[in-house]
């Protein structure tokens, strides 16, 4: 098949870590052809929606990672599959992008789904799964979050549409910082933020479950470091080999249905203790390290998912 990556640069990538490599890579060993842009490249032109990069070829030999052909100008509607894969801000340059690819979906088939990118955003998805979630609100208005905080004591505060743990906040019963908080983050982002119960399950590690076309395919163990509320790896995070729980399972089977359903292809959730927290659809991660841990060939479970949907 002919592949087009949609991604962040190819040549920062940490090709030990870096998922979208690893799906490039197992791409490769399986016969297909590779070509690779970033989202800037993308454009629509006269009733086509095009990308101008390169044809790659991928090693596992850092700095030498990424082989690419002259530049050219292509087709997409000419290509087998297109992953959107580039990192957000879910800003309205992601949400254009989901609006292009929708235009050569399914024919060309996009992972995941654009349409369903675009309406799942991370953080609002889990607003579906109530039992599944500790309690939540989303709002822009202080005296809401106020009155969540006054409720709940211990509180976790974070912008809704953020990624990576950047502008993560934990606020204690006791803590007077709120009100500068809501000034720093509203000062500069229109966006809503989004406030949860405090899980101390935390400690012990965020979890992510890896599930591929709806079912779970496992799990890895992200720790924070000492003195550390985020568990994110981007911030120091430490990840760990972890077995499905039965809670896992159950999360798991209450979502994938949808996830089938929509298209979501490729989909990391996070879970704390016994609590679904996220539902990441846009690019998520860990296949490298769980792979590892598992000796299990994740990135092969995905593309037989997607060549079978293709076939």
């Amino acid at each position: 098949m002919k592949i087009a990556f949609q991604m962040d640069p190819v040549g920062a990538v940490d090709i030990a870590a870096d998922s979208t490599f690893r799906l490039a890579e197992e791409a490769q060993a399986r016969g297909h052809e590779l070509f690779y842009y970033t989202p800037e490249h993308l454009s629509f032109q006269e009733g086509r929606v095009m990308a101008r990069g390169q044809a790659m070829t991928v090693q596992r030999v850092q700095g030498n990672h990424a082989q690419l052909g002259p530049e050219e100008e292509v087709d997409l509607s000419t290509f087998d599959v297109v992953w959107l894969r580039q990192d957000p801000p879910f800003d309205m340059f992601y949400i254009t992008t989901t609006h292009l690819l929708q235009r050569i979906h399914p024919k060309t088939l996009v992972v995941n789904d654009p349409f369903w990118v675009r309406n799942f955003p991370e953080k609002l998805l889990v607003l579906d799964f109530p039992g599944l979630t500790p309690p939540t609100t989303i709002a822009r208005d202080l005296a809401t979050i106020r009155a969540f905080k006054e409720k709940h004591g211990d509180i976790i505060l974070k912008p809704l549409y953020g990624n990576g743990g950047a502008g993560v906040f934990r606020l204690t019963a006791d803590d007077r910082n709120l009100s500068s908080l809501h000034e720093l983050f509203t000062g500069f982002s229109r966006e809503p933020l989004i406030v949860q119960k405090y899980l101390p399950a935390v400690s012990k590690g965020d979890k992510r479950v890896i599930l591929v076309d709806g079912g779970p395919v496992g799990a890895i163990n992200r720790v924070p470091a000492a003195g550390e509320t985020r568990s994110n790896m981007h911030v120091g995070g430490r990840p760990e080999k972890v077995g499905l729980t039965e809670r896992d399972l159950e999360i798991c089977a209450a979502i994938g249905p949808t996830l089938r359903e929509k298209g979501q292809v490729f989909v990391g959730i996070d879970v704390i203790g016994d609590w679904l927290t996220e539902i990441n659809v846009t690019s998520p991660t860990g296949i490298q390290e769980l792979e590892r841990f598992d000796g299990t060939n994740i990135a092969g479970k995905i593309w037989e998912a997607i060549e079978a949907k293709r076939a």
